[in-house]
């Protein structure tokens, strides 16, 4: 069943109340329907304006067992004796032990629609040197933006994913014991001012730098809503016009628009990882006319070590005599033509000259260096 712009708008004018979305997606899924192989506007692109904002703030972790930051971390040393006398309490810091205390940086990513009174989850991370941040407690701590300006207030109770015990002559520690998470520990004093709804053009971020690809988003939104709304500013932008009927009210447009199936394209590429020997082929891989031919030579030095032993009731002495053996041993590999090959036939032609996956590594990167690899050929 298609549907044709005009009647989705019409369609979509007509809904109210609750049951409005509901219909709205079920209409769009019938519009959008696509094959399997397509992947949807989601997943290969983000929208401009929905982000997550960074927040970071420095505070103090307290009710630790003996596992904070020593003597030598003398800023968390200045940071309780500031608290402290913030709170009328007059202290030496040369007499403070800071055993049971840790200076520590707090993060958090706050979302564009965060608004006053919203819970987040903050990343509690050891700045000194504490040897594990376990049963400790966050003190208040104002997370601030890159402005500079205060968007957020955290505290509470640690929880970890590991833990390090030990004594005077070993340690036993599981994951990392400086890294904890405050669920919900944060609350948003302050949002950010951006209203999303009252944008009159929307920005789209591609994931895939291929001009194929970016064009053939732009189609496949200017076809589903009957207009020439979108166009390309350059590989990875796309500017969208929004619909006078959707003014105002983005919520449902973007429902829909994130979900149009498409055909992700992209640069033959070829990416080797030599550490552990994964080579991993794009599905454009062509190869020219060339011959390949691979060969191993294996050569073994081995080293033993004689003993002569005097005869009884002789002069002579004990002599060590080395040995050394070298034996070389060179395979003798066919040559193979592989002729304008695909993946599979590059991958079938290899196999039969019984390359290894660090060969692979080899022939490709000999296969670049004569030009009959047409592919970008990425070592990481």
């Amino acid at each position: 069943m298609r549907i044709g712009p005009e009647s989705l708008q019409r369609r979509v004018a007509s809904l109210t109340g609750r049951g409005a979305l509901l219909a709205l997606l079920v209409i769009m899924h019938m519009v959008w329907a696509a094959p399997a192989h397509c992947v949807r506007l989601k997943d290969v692109a983000t929208f401009g304006g929905v982000r997550n904002n960074q927040l970071v703030g420095y505070g103090l972790v307290v009710g630790l067992a003996g596992t904070g930051d020593g003597k030598s971390s003398e800023f968390t040393i200045q940071s309780m004796v500031n608290m402290l006398e913030q709170m009328g309490v007059g202290v030496d810091g040369a007499n403070m032990q800071p055993k049971n205390v840790a200076a520590v940086m707090v993060t958090a990513q706050m979302p564009v629609s965060s608004r006053p009174g919203t819970r987040l989850d903050v990343t509690v991370s050891s700045l000194g040197d504490a040897e594990s941040l376990l049963g400790g407690v966050l003190l208040l701590t104002p997370l601030k933006g890159i402005d500079g300006n205060v968007y957020a207030l955290a505290q509470g109770s640690l929880t970890l994913g590991g833990f390090t015990a030990g004594g005077e002559a070993t340690t036993a520690s599981k994951n990392i014991a400086t890294v904890a998470i405050v669920p919900n520990g944060c609350t948003v004093e302050r949002g950010v001012p951006f209203e999303y709804n009252e944008q009159e053009e929307l920005l789209l971020h591609m994931s895939i730098a291929d001009f194929t690809t970016t064009q053939d988003v732009v189609d496949k939104i200017n076809e589903q809503l009957g207009g020439q709304y979108a166009f390309a500013r350059d590989i990875t932008t796309i500017e969208l016009q929004v619909p006078e009927e959707f003014k105002g009210n983005l919520v449902p447009f973007m429902a829909a628009l994130e979900n149009i199936e498409v055909s992700p394209d992209t640069r033959a590429r070829v990416v080797v990882d030599e550490k552990t020997g994964t080579v991993v082929l794009g599905r454009n891989v062509r190869l020219s006319k060339v011959a390949v031919a691979h060969g191993n030579l294996q050569i073994v030095v081995q080293e033993s070590a004689n003993v002569s032993q005097p005869g009884p009731f002789s002069s002579g002495g004990t002599v060590v005599t080395p040995e050394t053996t070298v034996g070389v041993q060179e395979e003798n590999r066919r040559l193979v033509l592989l002729e304008g090959a695909t993946l599979q036939e590059m991958i079938d032609g290899l196999n039969a000259i019984g390359a290894t996956p660090r060969d692979l590594i080899s022939i490709l990167r000999t296969l670049k260096a004569a030009g009959a690899l047409h592919a970008e050929l990425e070592v990481i």
